[in-house]
Parts: structure tokens; sequence; C-alpha cells
């Protein structure tokens, strides 16, 4: 209830008080434009950014890695980029400390403490090379008579 509480009532009473404070220092309209400034800026750095990690996930995904740390740099920076388009500069501060590489490294490195990745079907092996190749070897045939039998049979049950 407290996060939502910060989240939904204070920042938005926070980010007014910064808007009115600001606008009476620098003016109406000078305000404005630095909230769509930091707009602009912030969609820029975002789609910098944002390729760079893609890139990185798919060249892990490539050697077989798991991309788990660029899965979570691309909710940093959707988050960072929602939060740079929301009108104030609490919320840009916040966004450029997801977009901006060091501090958004900072504070993946801080949350990736605290999680454990599990591969399904196994642990997950970091060096690609030990892997041998995917392949099961076997037969297949198929008996047309056992497959007619089957449909003739149940034909003859109704």
């Amino acid at each position: 209830m407290r996060p939502l509480l910060l989240l939904f009532i204070v920042l938005p009473v926070l980010e007014m008080w910064v808007l009115i404070t600001v606008g009476r220092e620098i003016g109406a309209l000078p305000t404005i434009g630095l909230v769509f400034l930091t707009a602009i800026v912030g969609v820029t750095l975002l789609r910098r950014q944002g390729l760079s990690t893609l890139m990185r996930a798919q060249e892990k995904m490539r050697t077989g890695d798991i991309p788990a740390k660029e899965m979570v740099e691309g909710i940093f920076l959707a988050v960072g980029g929602a939060l740079l388009l929301t009108p104030g500069f609490i919320t840009d501060a916040i966004g450029f400390a997801c977009l901006i590489p060091g501090l958004r490294q900072l504070l993946l490195g801080r949350l990736l403490r605290h999680v454990t990745i599990v591969r399904p079907g196994g642990p997950h092996r970091s060096d690609s090379s030990q892997r041998g190749p995917d392949i099961i070897e076997g037969e297949f045939s198929r008996d047309e008579r056992k497959s007619r039998e089957r449909v003739d049979h149940k034909h003859d049950k109704d």
C-alpha cells in the first residue's frame, strides 16, 4: 500500500511543487520548454541505449547464453523512457538514472545481486564450446495397416 501511496499521491504533489517553484524562478514558458527538452533528450538517449542493449542481447542468444542482464536493462530502459515522457523534473531525474549507462549499471548491479537465474532444463553453462550438438538419432516408420484398422474400428463402434 505504501509504495502505491508514494507513487500515485506523493510523487505527483512533489512534481507540481517543483514545477511551480521552477516556474516562479525562471518563468512559465522556459519551464515548459525544459519539460519538452528533457523529453526529447530522453527519447534520443532511450533509442541509442535500447539499440545497444538489443544488440548485446542478440549476441548472447547467438552464442547460447541467457541475456538476463540485457533483459533487466531493457526493463530499466522502458521504465526510464516512460518516466522521461511524464512531465516533471523528479521523474526526469529518475528516468535519466535508468538511461545513463553508468548509473544504470550501478542500479543493475545492486538488483542482480539478489536475483538467481535458472534455465529450464538444467543448469546453464556459459561456455557454449563445451556443449555438443542437440542431435537425437532414431528411426521412424508408419504402418499404414494399423492406422486403417484403428479408423475402421472406430466406425464399427458408432
